[in-house]
């Protein structure tokens, strides 16, 4: 394993969006500020908390900058990150100072992209560009999801050297931080540890991520492949609820933050997550999802 891996900290993403953002009942704004504040107590690294999307493709997070405007920043560490779409969605994000980071799906499957943001791979390569080039001007730093980085269920071809080549568009358009999505929890453990192993050692100088989706029972070991192969980069949402509602009709929900916790415990890595914030974050997020789901 390379210097590059050993000395990359350990970065973990709380996604309250990607919780949220399938659930076709309206969360009142109000429950999303409260629910995102007291994730923002906890201290993780990034807080994926909302999308400057079409309010018709994701009316779920239509109410994103009146969430952002009540959300009170000053006491917490934690960066937030929204997902984009197209150019005109990071124009709207880039108003926002608070916003540190935009996320770009970008799928490598051609029929994804097109049923995901309406425009083929070819199409949204050139839109990183512009986006990248965006956030360069903006003070933002772009994150691209590879969006079915492990394989699709829709038959296009599929392959780690498909996957790398992709890899390498993207970051010769100049990102520096891409996180690997498995977005219909289809990723086989025997393709996890390789596809990072190869990507970290050709782009030392690339941040990689995991955001997988799976079943309760294959969480820990899609975990344990990313680990292996060199990930310290870690999306997970409370409870393991989302998924991506343009993929499939079941959604296999996020990597629980609490599996998460709880496998980074057993291997005694030191999280630095306030334990108080989290279990009143653990309590608001119950009772959400307890309504809302």
């Amino acid at each position: 394993m390379s210097e590059a891996v050993k000395n990359q900290g350990y970065k973990l993403v709380e996604c309250p969006r990607d919780a949220m953002q399938g659930i076709l009942q309206p969360i009142p704004t109000e429950e999303k500020v409260r629910y995102l504040q007291a994730l923002l107590d906890v201290g993780f690294h990034t807080l994926d908390f909302g999308s400057f999307v079409s309010p018709k493709a994701v009316p779920q997070m239509a109410d994103t900058p009146e969430v952002l405007a009540s959300l009170d920043l000053s006491k917490t560490k934690t960066h937030l990150l929204a997902i984009i779409a197209n150019a005109r969605g990071a124009e709207e994000a880039m108003q926002h100072g608070s916003i540190r980071f935009l996320g770009y799906p970008f799928s490598i499957s051609e029929t994804f992209q097109q049923r995901n943001t309406r425009a083929g791979i070819g199409e949204s390569l050139e839109l990183v560009r512009q986006l990248q080039a965006m956030c360069v001007t903006g003070g933002k730093e772009l994150v691209v999801y590879i969006s079915m980085g492990f394989g699709n269920p829709y038959g296009d071809p599929w392959s780690p050297e498909i996957a790398s080549e992709w890899v390498g568009e993207i970051v010769s358009a100049g990102v520096k931080i891409v996180s690997m999505a498995d977005t219909v929890g289809t990723a086989r453990q025997e393709h996890i540890q390789p596809l990072f192993e190869t990507l970290i050692s050709i782009y030392p100088e690339v941040e990689f991520g995991a955001h997988f989706h799976a079943t309760p029972t294959e969480r820990v070991a899609k975990l344990e492949s990313a680990f292996a192969g060199g990930c310290r980069r870690f999306d997970s949402a409370l409870l393991g609820f989302g998924g991506c509602p343009f993929a499939k009709d079941d959604l296999v929900g996020n990597i629980a933050t609490e599996t998460l916790l709880e496998w980074m415990g057993g291997k005694a890595i030191s999280t630095q997550l306030d334990s108080d914030a989290l279990g009143n974050a653990m309590q608001l997020a119950q009772k959400l999802f307890g309504q809302y789901h």
